[in-house]
């Protein structure tokens, strides 16, 4: 197959008009800000891009780089894939290994979603608010995610994203940093096959569900496990926190790469560093071996709490 590299000024514009032309779209990255795109029409390749000569994604992983960060909420988010707004939650990426984001939908209803993959080594979706139908292949009908639900998206498994309420916000955490989204012109979902136990790359899909899901006590605070550990193969923990019988909790230096937090609502004081206020939106970082903790608790705190177990 012939291909040819279009540089263009704006991304989705250039989308649009070749499509009109008969075109697919057969790959686009990255999703929080795409800049190249593959499409095809028949033995026809077209590279479009608006940064000619960037790198191209990688199947490996790059290098670690810990450090510490500390995100605001009401920063500046941009269109990704699908129409979908994004903040960047980890500005620096962490050497490029791991990517945080904010993804928004203002208005709601129908998605101009496709069903696609992901080429990561891990990537997961919690609803920080309002609702989103999606559908997973081999996990049958579509269902919605709710607030404080979450799900594990194993590498390669094809799904779409339907429609959402208006307001919706999602947390995705994925790594690499830097990946492929590849549409599937072939699959239709939902699919025939249902098969919940299918192991994706060493991975299980995961569909965690708030209002099924009991809290345990952790050392004053309480938690709500998701089984985030044993679907991703030891990959990632997932935890959400809140207040339990005390205001304060301290955590000792952890072993994994990545320890990621996001405020979902209420407030505290992040104790880490020179300490730092945290109010709903906020999102942290915690470098490898580095103590925190979090005091000051308002009765209403809850956290999404991100942890690497093992090295990736």
């Amino acid at each position: 197959m012939s291909e040819r590299e279009i540089v263009c000024e704006e991304l989705n514009l250039a989308l649009s008009r070749f499509r009109e032309e008969g075109f697919r779209l057969d790959v686009i990255y990255p999703a929080d800000d795409p800049h190249a795109a593959l499409l095809s029409r028949g033995a026809e390749v077209v590279r479009l891009t608006t940064r000619p000569g960037a790198e191209p994604p990688s199947a490996a992983m790059p290098p670690f780089a810990p450090e510490f960060v500390l995100t605001s909420a009401g920063g500046d988010s941009g269109m990704g894939r699908a129409g979908m707004h994004y903040r960047d939650l980890i500005p620096g990426r962490l050497g490029g290994r791991y990517i945080a984001s904010h993804i928004t939908i203002a208005e709601g209803g129908p998605v101009a979603d496709w069903v696609h993959y992901h080429r990561v080594a891990f990537q997961m979706i919690f609803v920080a608010k309002g609702w989103v139908r999606v559908v997973y292949e081999d996990q049958g009908e579509p269902f919605v995610m709710e607030a404080g639900d979450l799900v594990l998206q194993p590498p390669g498994i094809r799904h779409r994203v339907l429609d959402s309420s208006p307001g919706l916000e999602v947390i995705e955490i994925s790594a690499p940093a830097l990946h492929e989204t590849f549409a599937d012109h072939a699959l239709d979902l939902p699919n025939q096959r249902i098969d919940r136990e299918r192991l994706f790359d060493g991975q299980r899909f995961l569909r965690h569900v708030a209002t099924e899901a009991p809290w345990t006590e952790r050392n004053g605070f309480e938690a709500q496990l998701t089984g985030m550990k044993e679907a991703s193969n030891g990959f990632a923990d997932v935890q959400v926190l809140k207040p339990g019988s005390a205001a304060a909790i301290h955590f000792a230096g952890h072993d994994g790469e990545l320890l990621f937090g996001f405020a979902l609502q209420g407030s505290a004081r992040l104790d880490a560093g020179d300490g730092f206020d945290l109010a709903s939106g906020d999102a942290f970082v915690i470098p490898p071996g580095a103590e925190w903790g979090l005091s000051a608790a308002t009765g209403d705190l809850r956290l999404l709490h991100v942890a690497t177990v093992e090295s990736a």
